[in-house]
């Protein structure tokens, strides 16, 4: 009390505060915030909107900056003792976290082991930040830095979160723990947070998908300028694009019809109004009992039955897209899945209607193949049933694959998607496929209910 009255002086009848030394540090925390950023906004001119989309938060529980995708989380005391001794370090800190939030690292631990998961982010954001090489952000590489990074470059031809966990996850304690230490950088607390609601994570998560893909079309635009940017941060972006996604990703699929059935919020006028001129105080209300809503009506899933693919995390791919596709308003109540298995020709085809007989064929289901890829005859055996107008209405196909396999050189007349497991080469694919990497461990990990 006495140092606030210390701090407060009476002028011409009014109080005149003066800043306390903890309001000085919460300021000059702030500016050194703004200082930061503006650094690394002259590095990376496609990072402007991702570089302001964190609110910082003072946080004193903290050791480093943090992030819920919402808010950037610092501690004022850590900020001033860092920035005299290295402010190259709270640049680096700064965008790792950015890069966290770009890559939608926060989103997409699923089943994985945290703290390999936390790990595996943590090397995939400093791999993205050493080799982008930028002035505000560059540093000596230790040893092991350059070690780890010379492994991944030599077993992988692009580097994620993902693949960095299914290597990590087999090292032995003593490794796992100096890659550790070496590649902390920031703190995770707030990705496993439950008091954040889940409308403001997505709303979250969907804002950072948006702001990822806006950085990757503007480096593309400005294509040999921003090459090595664009490779690094492209591979990362789309390992995103995982199961979580997948949801949206269907919906490309569907195809707008029109559903009998009564539309409670309309109804028709003409009714109303006759019935108040005849009756007098009595409408005659007649609900209108057609709207047009996106709904699938016929779909076709090819399965790659060739030696590289898992019979269980086929299983678990098909139900997942089974219970995406019958969620209210994704689906027509008659509906039509075509189940295909395929390697280098069509070894089975199921139809299924409802989720009794799903749940029939996928007790029995057993991989049928083991042979090469070749996509040929799956789209050909389609083509037949739609000249056979057993198709009246294809909504589209989707082609689950490793991606090893030879394509058609035309194309087909309804929407093809493949979805690659792990990496593909992409100058094999056509240009009018619809392509998703997915990640082998959202299916593999447990049994999707």
């Amino acid at each position: 009390m006495m140092q606030n009255i210390k701090n407060t002086k009476l002028t011409k009848n009014k109080f005149v505060h003066h800043q306390t030394q903890t309001e000085w540090e919460d300021e000059m925390a702030l500016k050194i915030l703004d200082f930061t950023r503006n650094e690394l906004y002259l590095d990376l001119r496609f990072f402007h909107l991702a570089l302001s989309s964190l609110i910082p938060k003072a946080n004193g529980s903290l050791h480093t900056f943090a992030s819920d995708g919402i808010h950037l989380y610092y501690s004022t005391e850590q900020i001033l003792r860092v920035f005299k001794k290295n402010p190259t370090f709270l640049t680096r800190a700064y965008l790792h976290s950015i890069l966290h939030c770009i890559f939608s690292h926060l989103w997409m631990t699923g089943s994985r082991e945290q703290s390999l998961w936390n790990l595996a982010c943590d090397i995939a954001v400093e791999y993205t930040i050493d080799h982008m090489d930028k002035p505000s952000t560059k540093r000596i590489l230790t040893w092991l830095r350059s070690q780890t990074y010379q492994m991944l470059d030599e077993t992988y031809s692009y580097i994620s979160a993902p693949v960095i966990y299914r290597t990590i996850v087999h090292l032995h304690a003593e490794k796992i723990s100096s890659l550790q230490t070496e590649f902390y950088t920031d703190d995770h607390r707030f990705w496993y947070a439950s008091n954040t609601s889940a409308p403001l994570q997505q709303n979250a998560q969907e804002q950072w998908n948006k702001i990822a893909n806006q950085i990757k079309i503007q480096q593309e635009q400005h294509g040999k300028d921003a090459e090595e940017e664009s490779r690094l941060l492209t591979a990362q972006i789309k390992a995103q694009r995982s199961r979580r996604n997948y949801t949206e990703f269907l919906k490309k699929f569907s195809v707008l019809q029109e559903e009998l059935h009564t539309d409670p919020d309309a109804f028709d006028l003409n009714f109303y109004t006759y019935g108040l001129h005849l009756y007098g105080n009595m409408p005659l209300i007649e609900s209108v009992e057609t709207r047009e809503i996106k709904k699938i009506r016929e779909f076709v899933i090819v399965v790659d039955t060739s030696d590289s693919t898992s019979g269980q995390l086929v299983k678990n791919f098909l139900r997942e897209t089974f219970q995406i596709l019958h969620q209210r308003d994704c689906f027509f109540t008659h509906c039509k899945i075509r189940i295909i298995q395929c390697d280098d020709m069509v070894r089975s085809d199921q139809e299924i209607q409802n989720p009794e007989q799903f749940e029939s064929f996928l007790n029995q289901f057993t991989i049928i193949g083991g042979g090469g890829t070749n996509f040929c005859p799956a789209f050909a055996y389609v083509n037949t049933l739609i000249d056979r107008q057993i198709f009246q209405n294809l909504g589209g196909l989707l082609y689950f694959t490793d991606g090893q396999g030879i394509y058609p050189k035309k194309r087909p007349p309804y929407k093809t998607a493949f979805l690659f497991l792990n990496d593909y080469d992409e100058s094999r694919v056509p240009p009018w496929a619809i392509r998703l990497q997915l990640e082998p461990e959202e299916f593999e990990a447990e049994q999707i209910n």
